[in-house]
């Protein structure tokens, strides 16, 4: 097997709104739309973003009106603190600011208008020796 793209698949209450926070603040382009349903891309690594709308018959029944929840979109980035910054200056709320963890993560996040949590992660080398 050979995959050639990734995608992630939310569903939320407001498409549009998660479609123009999106391509506003994190570079995303639309590749598709209709009523309840954006596909969004990016020409770097960053995976694919498919935004469904809750009630959607594509959606299995047990499935449709659950909210995207309990789901961190996670990007892998350089110039964390630049992006913060930039982020914060477009008037994106920065709901968790910019922090380090003792095992390398630096990470800050912010929340789209449906409420999906996006994190912006870089790795840096530990200050002392990890313990197993």
């Amino acid at each position: 097997m050979q995959i050639s793209a990734s995608t992630v698949s939310l569903t939320v209450d407001d498409v549009a709104a998660s479609q123009r926070f999106f391509t506003t603040h994190l570079g995303y382009t639309e590749q598709a739309a209709a009523e309840g349903f954006a596909s969004l891309s990016r020409d770097d690594a960053a995976m694919d973003i498919v935004l469904l709308a809750r009630g959607t018959e594509v959606l299995p029944a047990d499935q449709r009106d659950r909210h995207a929840s309990g789901v961190i979109l996670a990007f892998t980035t350089t110039g964390i603190e630049l992006e913060e910054k930039r982020l914060g200056a477009e008037g994106v709320e920065i709901t968790m600011p910019l922090r380090e963890e003792p095992w390398g993560e630096r990470l800050f996040q912010v929340t789209d208008p449906n409420g999906v949590i996006v994190q912006f992660v870089e790795w840096v080398t530990p200050a002392g020796p990890q313990s197993a």
